[in-house]
């Protein structure tokens, strides 16, 4: 089998590589159980110092990291150094905090006592998307390496050499053989893994109907799973909210890395008192828009399909479209940033996810519809509020069905809180304390007195 490396905005493949064979993985694999002991027998210390200085080669390779995201994925130059240094914030603090965060903690009475301790499961696989190369990686190997256990890592097709790079930089930074190491192997290939005794467990980030698929084959195995899925994410934008803020905010959260963003806003909805200053500011925003400089292209080509696909059904089904909306003539794989309004429950731009450049509109009456619709979807990744009341916006972001809401700010990830979704979005947590104990065996030890 052979991996391609092409590059988006040429629609050229720069790079090919061969596969794993069965032998080679199964050396990979005798290594990351072997490993296991005498990395969960290693301090908090003693692996924070391999986590601090992978962080020094993060930020000393930043510039040629994010060159290689830009060849493989798309991503923008800018956009990609933010990535890079991300990795490299999350390295720092949980090498500095992962002592602290599975502290023992202790409950005692007149007649006996008792610990909770949290100790590695083993081998833990990491099945990661393409959309953010490296930080996805990142959010899921530095706690779990951290918390005791070894790693190894299924990443997407399209990015294998952001793949090899990480483990590059873990070999230079002198990690121990077998603690951690990408594999470039096939789906079934994933599903034979995913079944193997010595996996311990399995985090997931990707879409829906892959993330059943895993979590199907981690069930029937009886092995822990996190999966971090697709989302709807409402942008609620209320009577009184500063609009000119909301707009700008709207435009990097839905246009950031063409849109590719599990978290971006993808549901403007707006109460009709202010809709139509919304959507004027926002059309003059969005064409500003340039694809190759401030607009990357998407990954994929068939990805890109299956949007306009998804574009074209929205608009047969009533959705009106007031820019772009159309495949980007020229070479890569870009698509014209997009707005579709009038968008209502019951059209494809509304239940499904879009996960392109494409802005969609959902026009209320008041916030007790703008709420009613944002929680009218299967997903429940993120959301956002916008108003001037910061009472009224936390109270708004409390009864949005989600696994975070943001008021006045866009949505985004923080090493120190926890990250996920509800319904179709997914279960478990990535980041924070909560994500840390995920892979863990939260284990009580009684003492008699």
């Amino acid at each position: 089998m052979i991996i391609e490396s092409r590059n988006p905005a040429t629609g050229v493949v720069d790079q090919v590589f061969d596969a794993l064979t069965a032998e080679q993985l199964e050396a990979k694999l005798s290594k990351a159980a072997a490993a296991a002991p005498g990395w969960r027998g290693q301090s908090y210390l003693q692996r924070g110092l391999y986590l601090r200085k992978v962080a020094e080669l993060l930020r000393r390779d930043r510039e040629s990291l994010a060159e290689l995201m830009g060849q493989e994925m798309g991503k923008l130059k800018a956009e990609a150094l933010g990535e890079v240094d991300k990795c490299a914030l999350a390295c720092d603090h949980y090498a500095d905090n992962t002592a602290a965060l599975l502290a023992d903690q202790s409950v005692a009475t007149a007649a006996h006592k008792s610990q909770v301790i949290f100790q590695p499961l083993g081998t833990v696989m990491g099945i990661m998307p393409w959309n953010f190369p490296l930080w996805q990686v990142f959010r899921f190997l530095a706690p779990t390496l951290m918390a005791g256990n070894t790693a190894l890592l299924k990443h997407a097709p399209n990015v294998p050499g952001c793949a090899l790079a990480v483990e590059a930089l873990f070999q230079e930074a002198g990690l121990p053989e077998g603690v951690f190491s990408t594999l470039l192997i096939s789906v079934e290939q994933t599903e034979a893994l995913i079944a193997d005794e010595r996996i311990q467990g399995v985090a997931f980030t990707g879409s829906e109907k892959a993330g059943r698929q895993v979590a199907t084959l981690a069930g029937q195995n009886l092995k822990k799973v996190v999966l971090e899925l697709g989302g709807s994410d409402p942008l609620v934008v209320l009577e009184d909210a500063n609009l000119e803020q909301a707009v700008e905010i709207a435009v990097k959260s839905r246009f950031s890395n063409a849109g590719q963003i599990c978290i971006a806003a993808k549901r403007f909805i707006l109460v009709d008192a202010i809709a139509d200053r919304f959507v004027e500011l926002l059309k003059e925003r969005v064409a500003q828009l340039q694809p190759g400089s401030t607009l990357a292209p998407m990954a994929r080509e068939d990805l890109r399909a299956g949007l306009h696909a998804q574009v074209q059904a929205s608009i047969y089904q009533g959705a009106k479209p007031l820019c772009g909306c159309d495949i980007q003539e020229g070479d890569g794989y870009f698509y014209q940033a997009s707005i579709l309004d009038q968008v209502q429950p019951g059209m494809t731009a509304f239940d499904e996810e879009l996960f392109g450049p494409v802005a969609t509109i959902v026009r209320v009456a008041d916030e007790q519809e703008a709420l009613r619709m944002a929680n009218a979807t299967r997903f429940g990744l993120g959301a956002s509020v916008w108003t001037a009341d910061l009472q009224r916006g936390e109270a708004f972001a409390r009864g949005v069905e989600s696994g975070c809401c943001f008021v006045n700010a866009m949505v985004g990830s923080d090493v120190r809180l926890p990250f996920g979704g509800i319904k179709a979005s997914g279960l478990g947590r990535e980041l924070g304390s909560h994500g840390l104990m995920e892979f863990c065996n939260v284990k009580t030890v009684w003492i008699d007195a």
